[in-house]
């Protein structure tokens, strides 16, 4: 997002941010610390690569996430659902199975069916396949949004917890080195056992990226960096690239969607009840 997009999509964050800031760093501390405590480095010697945790394509929606700044005056703009639009590729890849076979249904079926799956919490466990919302007709999250656009949209329901999410104030953290390692070698175990992980990517105070993406594979490249693919609901049509840089315990905007290459931080999202 560029900054344009930052105004139109987070500018109340600040505010909310900074008035809880002071109440709110200690209780970050400790879910940062909890989150990743049992994650201990990874060797890339130990780590061969392994399939990625979705299909960029197939598990992804067809349709953008649009920035208001990018698209004035075009009408049914679909803006600042990014979060809720990330946090359903997880849902659906937990909670849906597709059946290409099955007779298709009509667009109020596909809406109740899409709103079956995102009402499930995204951090729960995988459904078993017969207990799965089933999806008739199309054999992907991807093809269903193509051709179902409006009935998804419908189903995914608002853009509320976009913009107040409770997490959200965490754009203002600093940043810090031992956390975002730590993260980083957690999202390496976590894409190994298929689990794809939702991020709160931010370069605050800059005014130009407080934004979230699925990351979902990842390679090693470099003396222990990591480079992780990652999923943009504004970008949906070209993987996005996080680099992890080890020597610096940094996350870089390698190339996401209309943001400068440079230093930012991440947290994760969605991953359990509190967080």
């Amino acid at each position: 997002m560029g900054a344009i997009r930052f105004r139109d999509e987070w500018g109340t964050i600040k505010t909310l941010a900074t008035s809880v800031l002071a109440q709110l760093l200690t209780l970050s501390l400790v879910l940062g610390v909890a989150g990743c405590a049992s994650v201990a480095h990874t060797d890339a010697a130990s780590t061969p690569p392994v399939a990625p945790a979705l299909a960029f394509g197939r598990d992804t929606f067809y349709f953008p996430n649009e920035s208001l700044s990018k698209n004035r005056g075009k009408p049914d703009l679909y803006n600042n659902y990014c979060f809720v639009m990330a946090r359903a590729v997880t849902q659906f890849q937990r909670f849906a199975r597709f059946d290409p076979a099955a007779p298709r249904l009509d667009s109020a079926a596909y809406a109740e069916r899409v709103r079956q799956v995102v009402a499930r919490a995204p951090w729960r466990e995988p459904l078993s396949p017969d207990e799965r919302v089933v999806i008739p007709g199309y054999a992907s999250l991807y093809e269903l949004s193509r051709d179902e656009e409006a009935a998804v949209k419908e189903g995914i329901g608002p853009r509320f917890w976009t913009l107040v999410h409770w997490t959200n104030w965490r754009v203002v953290l600093p940043r810090w080195g031992w956390h975002q390692e730590r993260l980083a070698d957690e999202m390496v175990e976590e894409i190994r056992a298929r689990r794809p992980v939702q991020l709160l990517v931010t370069n605050f105070p800059v005014p130009e990226l407080n934004h979230t993406v699925i990351a979902y594979d990842y390679h090693h490249v470099g003396e222990g960096d990591l480079e992780f693919l990652v999923y943009d609901p504004n970008d949906p049509y070209v993987p996005g690239v996080i680099t992890f840089e080890r020597g610096a315990r940094r996350f870089v905007a390698t190339k996401l969607f209309d943001t400068e290459v440079g230093g930012i931080r991440a947290y994760r999202m969605y991953y359990g009840p509190l967080i």
